[in-house]
């Protein structure tokens, strides 16, 4: 087949800009380091140096962090469950995505990191693992990574794909090599008609693209029997308890704020914290114990004692039981725009929501959420203070809203039985796959 010139042009610009750029990613590296000490090792992943051969060929899954492994899990157990012959490479880019990786599949997966997208590092990884299936999550459009799958003749799927307005224009700088990137896809398995409607607009054929739902509904919530016995050995059932979950360096003040005026109306109310990045768990400590508080962390006292105010959840893969011990959760990254976290998970465990305004990675879900009156959507800080303690004091208010909540799931369920079915035809024959 006739190569087209264009594209051609394009990858060689966007690929001489990328190695230009490749000193900067060692000063990257080196500034995460400082703040994440797991950013300082296996580099040698980030540039597609492997010390040994890739043996038998496997099928690829990309998840950029802890949320899109989450949302891969299910999937990717259904498949393993089906097809226990075949080998899966899991890639990630952040330590604790690397972390949600290990926890749940052990050794069983191989795990690296995904090399940055020159033309180097993407042979020299596709070359040592073989893949002979491409299961991207969400929003990773990386060309090189596209073009080189397509030019080993790997089928590519994006699954569980979301493209915000946000998203979307800041794709267009890069429209015209992207849109070719995208066209090199065998399908774009989006979350919503909307995002189909805008991943088509950015490049991708009609004929590419199908809405199949979010993942995300198809959560299993786990059991979380264990986790509330323990918990209400220590706390009593009937005390005001509030969860921020997932916030971000921006909101802390926020949250300080918001349960200082707690602490007012309600002496006994306790806070359960957990920042979304495991470099804030000693800061967010700090913090509320230069507030004055009594403060407790998973790590070192492992239960809230009787008089605690704080209780820092400074573990990884723990959030959904402790969403299962609060009457009320504050979902972050929705103060700041970052674009939001799931709201799903807090409605599965049962769990009255409250949100900030800045929900762009969440569009969907918490327009939904929303009109089926499962979450408070909250203008600012104040809003979200005023309405967690509304909702503390108000139990009958609370139980509409997790029941709504729970039906939203229940409901929205069915995009996993797709994806599998989409997958399943294009899974490697068992004679390539044996170990």
């Amino acid at each position: 087949m006739r190569k087209d010139p264009v594209e051609l042009l394009l990858r060689g610009i966007y690929s001489v800009v990328l190695y230009l750029l490749l000193p900067i990613t060692v000063y990257h590296l080196v500034w995460r380091g400082f703040r994440v000490r797991e950013y300082f090792r296996r580099w040698d992943e980030r540039y597609a140096s492997y010390p040994e051969s890739g043996g038998q060929p496997r099928v690829w899954l990309h998840a950029v962090s802890v949320g899109e492994v989450n949302a891969a899990a299910p999937l990717v157990n259904a498949l393993r469950a089906q097809r226990p012959d075949i080998r899966w490479i899991i890639t990630t880019i952040t330590p604790t995505g690397s972390q949600r990786v290990r926890a749940l599949w052990g050794d069983v997966v191989d795990h690296v990191y995904l090399p940055y997208d020159v033309p180097g590092s993407v042979s020299r990884f596709l070359g040592h693992f073989q893949p002979s299936l491409a299961l991207i999550l969400e929003t990773e459009l990386w060309p090189n990574m596209l073009f080189g799958c397509r030019d080993r003749g790997i089928p590519v799927y994006i699954l569980n794909a979301r493209l915000s307005a946000r998203s979307l224009k800041g794709y267009r700088v890069l429209k015209a090599l992207v849109g070719r990137a995208l066209r090199t896809v065998t399908c774009v398995a989006a979350q919503s008609q909307a995002d189909a409607e805008r991943f088509i607009e950015l490049g991708a054929l009609p004929e590419q693209v199908q809405a199949l739902g979010n993942l995300k509904f198809d959560i299993h919530p786990p059991d979380t029997t264990p986790v509330l016995q323990a918990f209400h050995k220590h706390v009593p059932a009937t005390r005001p308890i509030w969860i921020a979950a997932s916030t971000h360096e921006g909101e802390e003040q926020a949250v300080i704020e918001i349960h200082e005026r707690l602490l007012k109306q309600h002496p006994d109310a306790l806070l359960l914290w957990a920042p979304r990045h495991p470099e804030r768990f000693a800061k967010v400590e700090a913090l509320a114990r230069e507030a004055g508080w009594r403060v407790a962390t998973r790590k070192a006292q492992q239960w809230p004692g009787a008089d605690a105010q704080v209780f820092v959840i400074d573990t990884l893969g723990e959030l959904m039981a402790f969403y299962a011990c609060a009457q009320v959760a504050f979902v972050g990254g929705s103060l700041q725009a970052i674009g939001g976290h799931n709201l799903l998970e807090p409605a599965a465990m049962g769990t009255a929501a409250v949100t900030g305004p800045h929900l762009h990675n969440f569009a969907e879900i918490s327009r939904r959420m929303d009109e089926a009156g499962a979450v408070c959507i909250c203008a600012d800080a104040n809003e979200v203070g005023a309405a967690v303690s509304r909702l503390l004091q108000d139990e009958a208010e609370r139980e509409r809203m997790v029941q709504a909540g729970r039906a939203l799931v229940a409901n929205g369920r069915g995009a996993l039985e797709h994806t599998i079915a989409l997958i399943t035809p294009q899974l490697p024959p068992p004679s390539e796959s044996a170990s």
